[in-house]
């Protein structure tokens, strides 16, 4: 007995899923408009507030106005190209200003990043107690303006005000001028680090909070003391928190301005040109120099991006050494 193959069925059979596909290509595609639509507004924000600026900077940099005579003859535009960054790449104060800025950080950033973890760790402990009272008093000093830090920082500084000067000149110890040469980049980085602490520290400790409870008490059980656990457990948890509150802090202390402007009215230590960005706010609103001041501000820009790909790519490696191995 033989059977007979029909092959109706089959192109039927065929068919149908065409068909059936058909109705979820079109729903795929009406979702990805939907979701490029919700994200139009972000876009096109960022795009405004992020790449316009940057884009103006460097255009701003390229060319300059020039004036006909005394300037009743009108101003032209004209096409300088990289002159501008010629001047700030010949200039010592933008390599004395980098420079300093160096030194500023290599101490201000661990430190800052060193108390940060320590609080964000200790508010975080078993035996921490009031801890909603002590949160709020570590991020107290971030809510102040930075304007604000420095002038109540300035008063405690001023040789002739300072309560600090009179405690060492009490002890014995003389007279300590804290915006002095010597001190002043001291003076600034302890600003740095009572504003910024609070800060990374709630960053931090919320990393923390998300640490699932179980693994702690398996620690705990297994015989693992409070300091132990925060070393090897917690703090390898909240490495990613870490690593962002660093790039946070370096970005932030390359951004350097306001501390030493407010503190350069009662030191001589500070000259116009102390910082990049110093040195680009002079330019522009003190010398009228807006392709020069444009050109510092995008120097400093591609100086922050090198920095933090560094630092990224720094800390991905140490983190990938440090990965255990697998065995197979």
């Amino acid at each position: 007995m033989t059977t007979t193959l029909d092959s109706a069925p089959r192109v039927r059979g065929r068919e149908e899923p065409m068909r059936s596909r058909r109705p979820r290509l079109r729903q795929d595609r009406r979702r990805r408009v939907a979701a490029y639509g919700f994200l139009a507004p972000f876009m096109l924000l960022f795009a405004g507030l992020f790449f316009f600026p940057i884009g103006y900077a460097l255009y701003t940099s390229l060319y300059r106005q020039t004036f006909d005579g005394l300037g009743f003859g009108g101003s032209e535009l004209k096409f300088v190209g990289l002159s501008s960054y010629v001047t700030v790449f010949t200039t010592p104060d933008f390599y004395n200003g980098v420079f300093r800025l160096l030194e500023f950080g290599l101490v201000v950033v661990p430190l800052i990043l060193g108390v940060a973890i320590m609080l964000a760790l200790m508010l975080d402990s078993r035996l921490a107690f009031m801890k909603r009272l002590f949160r709020a008093a570590f991020v107290l000093p971030y809510t102040v303006p930075g304007v604000i830090a420095a002038l109540l920082w300035g008063f405690l500084y001023q040789p002739g005000l300072s309560p600090i000067t009179s405690a060492t000149e009490s002890l014995g110890l003389g007279s300590v001028d804290l915006v002095g040469s010597g001190l002043v980049l001291g003076s600034i980085g302890n600003i740095m680090v009572w504003a910024g602490v609070g800060f990374n520290m709630l960053i931090i400790f919320a990393a923390l909070q998300s640490i699932p409870a179980g693994i702690v008490e398996a620690a705990r059980v297994d015989g693992a003391g409070e300091i132990r656990i925060a070393l090897r457990i917690k703090l390898p948890i909240v490495m990613p928190a870490v690593v962002m509150t660093g790039l946070f802090t370096i970005i932030g202390t390359l951004q350097l301005f306001n501390e030493p402007v407010i503190l350069s009215k009662i030191s001589n230590a500070i000259s116009s040109n102390y910082t990049p960005n110093m040195m680009a706010y002079n330019a522009a609103y003190g010398n009228n120099d807006e392709p020069l001041s444009a050109a510092i501000s995008v120097s400093l820009a591609l100086i922050a991006f090198v920095m933090s790909f560094g630092f990224l790519r720094l800390t991905a490696r140490a983190s990938g050494l440090s990965a255990p191995k697998e065995t197979k």
